[in-house]
């Protein structure tokens, strides 16, 4: 499934960007235009190259014209997400393009941000939102600090996941170090789990500040364990949605989160996994006593 766009010439430096992401199907386009998306992740890495060509040709550009390009990097499943970084990687190389990796998380929470805000510029987006509870007292309730719960598809049941405070940065949980960047404050877990984990760290804020909060929750998997956060302290909105879902408007706030990114310390342009991929290595046979080495094990 692809997204149509609309042909416009872009002129600038800021409109020279290319956005390139392959952490759940693939989003490609350039900041100023309407992306490419395909939401089927079983095909997307072949149509890669097609829907970059077509993402450029809408901008009434050429590849040599890119100045920037901003790939995610994850956390995701292992081969769609390795393709994206190679090809952008292979882009920038060409083409002597600035690469930026962004994790595909942290810019979650300039998605609730915009939602919270009802921004005019975000295309309707399927939000279920609940009134958060304050443990505080109704007339606390105008007071809490809104977190942002940004989740990924991790498949096994599981969810990557990473909670951040009202300014987007990274609050870790568990033995994580307390100023801990987002790389290193990212969790893999189970839904329920990752409730309770979440609600211990509300509680460690709640008597250090004072204050009440609630969560946001957002990323692939948010929906399919809508019932699951209701196990939160204080649930705020749920959308399965991710940020490039936006549109135009989630490529401008994509590049956002790059410039963000390169003024607190660049991430190599690595994927990020957060566990080993789904392959297994053979044992050797085993050898008989007495019948010399095994088939297929060198002497």
């Amino acid at each position: 499934m692809t997204m149509d766009v609309k042909p416009m010439r872009m002129t600038g430096d800021r409109h020279r960007t290319l956005v390139v992401d392959t952490a759940f199907g693939s989003t490609v386009g350039v900041v100023g235009c309407e992306p490419v998306i395909e939401r089927d992740s079983r095909g997307h890495v072949e149509r890669l190259m097609p829907d970059i060509s077509r993402a450029l040709a809408a901008a009434g550009m050429y590849v040599s014209d890119l100045s920037r390009i901003v790939v995610g990097v994850g956390p995701a499943p292992y081969t769609g997400l390795r393709v994206g970084i190679v090809t952008a990687k292979s882009l920038a190389y060409a083409t002597g393009a600035e690469i930026i990796g962004v994790d595909d998380l942290t810019p979650q929470a300039l998605l609730t941000g915009c939602l919270r805000r009802k921004d005019p510029r975000l295309p309707s987006l399927d939000v279920r939102t609940r009134r958060p509870r304050s443990v505080m007292g109704e007339a606390r309730r105008d007071d809490l600090i809104h977190l942002t719960l940004a989740v990924n598809d991790a498949r096994r049941r599981q969810l990557y996941f990473l909670l951040m405070d009202e300014n987007g940065d990274p609050l870790p949980s568990g033995h994580a170090a307390a100023h801990a960047d987002a790389s290193t404050a990212m969790g893999i877990d189970y839904p329920d789990t990752i409730v309770d984990r979440v609600n211990s760290r509300i509680e460690t804020l709640r008597e250090a500040t004072g204050r009440d909060y609630a969560v946001d929750v957002a990323g692939r998997g948010a929906a399919r364990y809508d019932g699951v956060w209701d196990g939160l302290s204080s649930p705020g909105l749920v959308t399965d949605a991710m940020l490039l879902d936006s549109g135009a408007v989630g490529l401008e706030l994509m590049e956002e989160a790059a410039a963000d990114r390169g003024d607190h310390g660049r991430i190599p342009v690595e994927p990020l996994y957060l566990r080993r991929p789904d392959v297994s290595v053979p044992h050797p046979l085993k050898q008989v006593l007495g019948s010399g080495p095994a088939r297929g094990v060198a002497r």
